[in-house]
């Protein structure tokens, strides 16, 4: 997968070189996407000839991975092509779809003009000029000013000091339960007071044995959403703080993964289930008590009847030994593609998604919690279906006996390499946790092997 990534990104290089020596007045856009798009910027402030002539009536293509928030940003989109005039097209596709689109996109020089970029591609697509830099429009610009945004979220989409996305978005991480079902077991919800050891506790006393309810569900792809958090909450770590180590074989990491194969075994449902059927679904279908999810589930969580009837939210458990309780932080950037006909309106559209007026309504909406600080209250207060303040004190300094720490999505230049290999390394731990630790073990050798072959 590697290889692949490393020889597409010299692809579009290469094509990029191309079409700026030899194409019908396009150099300045396709040149931008060779030279690490810093000329994207400059040649779009003075708009060639076949820039304004691009505009026109046709929309400009924005593409997303999350059905769940399309009418929320739908709405947004149409406030903003009846202020400009300019027409949004917005396209879902689904996670791995989104980015082989967007690997084809890049290699073929037809991507599409808006997009969301994730911390696990950012620093790739920002090193390789694929993401249309925005210093000078944000220099510009009466609207965006980048030190209103969470400067963690702002950290993701930032390279050799400039900027190649607007902050959307940020999440933490939370509990949800089965009221339900806690009330049947004759069990309080979970709080602030608990640990990882009640969490255990009530999932093992929420598993029925014939099958029929699980206390708890996770799988290997639940990383940030569940896993991650626990290695935090113990002291452990998934990769160093300057992106060059893996912390799979770290002790406190161990402890946490052992911690983790506990669970799995007593209290979840079979690996091929978990795995098949989705954690999501099984949450939504009444088949367990518990899972961790992220604040961009809440949207789809609210068009499901069975979990507005059943189920609550609350601030995940924290580790007795550290005292801590991390939840991993993550948020998605607004970007425009470097070889974009339209950097202008692609640019008007980003400051449109970025500003504040729009980031509070985005919260209002339900659509996530917003990057602009000082917004996520409106987040929270978007419905009284379900009680969503514990993901919004997961950013405070403590509750109740424990600190909070909002921790970064781990990444690297390629997170996705070690990130989808650690998907299917775990796989066979989760069917039989007894090789839990050897399992992580190993893979910190292969994992720190990807991360030197990185920059290679």
């Amino acid at each position: 997968m590697k290889k692949k990534l490393v020889a597409l990104m010299m692809t579009v290089i290469m094509a990029g070189s191309m079409m700026a020596c030899g194409s019908s007045g396009s150099s300045g856009t396709a040149g931008s996407s060779a030279n690490g798009a810093s000329q994207a910027s400059s040649d779009a402030t003075g708009a060639s000839s076949e820039t304004a002539a691009a505009t026109g009536s046709d929309p400009l293509n924005v593409v997303i991975w999350d059905s769940n928030q399309k009418a929320g940003l739908q709405q947004i989109c149409d406030e903003f092509t009846a202020k400009t005039g300019i027409a949004v097209n917005i396209e879902v596709k689904d996670w791995d779809s989104y980015w082989t689109l967007l690997e084809a996109g890049a290699s073929g020089g037809d991507m599409p003009d808006v997009f969301w970029m994730h911390s696990n591609n950012a620093q790739m697509y920002m090193k390789n000029g694929i993401l249309l830099k925005l210093d000078d429009y944000i220099k510009n610009s009466t609207e965006i000013k980048m030190e209103n945004y969470m400067p963690e979220i702002t950290e993701l989409y930032t390279y050799d000091g400039s900027y190649y996305a607007i902050p959307k978005d940020y999440d933490t991480i939370a509990l949800w339960y089965n009221k339900t079902m806690f009330d049947a077991a004759g069990l309080s919800y979970p709080d602030a007071t608990w640990t990882w050891d009640d969490l255990y506790n009530a999932a093992v006393k929420l598993t029925k044995k014939d099958g029929s309810q699980y206390g708890f569900c996770m799988n290997p792809s639940n990383d940030q959403d569940t896993y991650y958090n626990m290695v935090y909450s113990m002291g452990g770590y998934i990769v160093s703080d300057d992106h060059t180590k893996s912390g799979y074989d770290d002790p406190n990491t161990l402890k946490a993964m052992d911690y983790v194969g506990k669970l799995v075994k007593d209290a979840c449902p079979d690996p091929t289930t978990m795995s098949e059927t989705g954690t999501d679904v099984m949450m939504e279908s009444g088949n367990v008590a518990m899972i961790m999810q992220g604040s961009w589930m809440v949207s789809g969580f609210l068009q499901n009847d069975y979990m507005k009837q059943n189920c609550d939210v609350a601030i995940l458990p924290y580790d007795k030994t550290t005292g801590k309780r991390a939840s991993i932080c993550n948020g998605l950037g607004w970007a425009a593609y470097s070889g974009t006909k339209r950097p202008d309106d692609c640019w008007k559209l980003l400051e449109w998604f970025g500003s504040k007026d729009m980031q509070l309504e985005q919260a209002k909406l339900g659509v996530t919690m917003s990057a602009y600080q000082n917004t996520s209250d409106q987040w929270v207060n978007c419905t009284d279906v379900f009680h969503l303040q514990p993901y919004l004190d997961e950013t405070t300094a403590s509750t109740g006996d424990a600190q909070n720490e909002l921790v970064l999505r781990p990444y690297t230049y390629n997170s996705t390499v070690w990130s989808g290999a650690a998907q299917t390394k775990l796989a066979a731990a989760w069917a039989d946790p007894s090789i839990m630790e050897q399992t992580c073990k190993d893979f910190a050798t292969e994992m720190n092997q990807d991360i030197a072959n990185e920059n290679k």
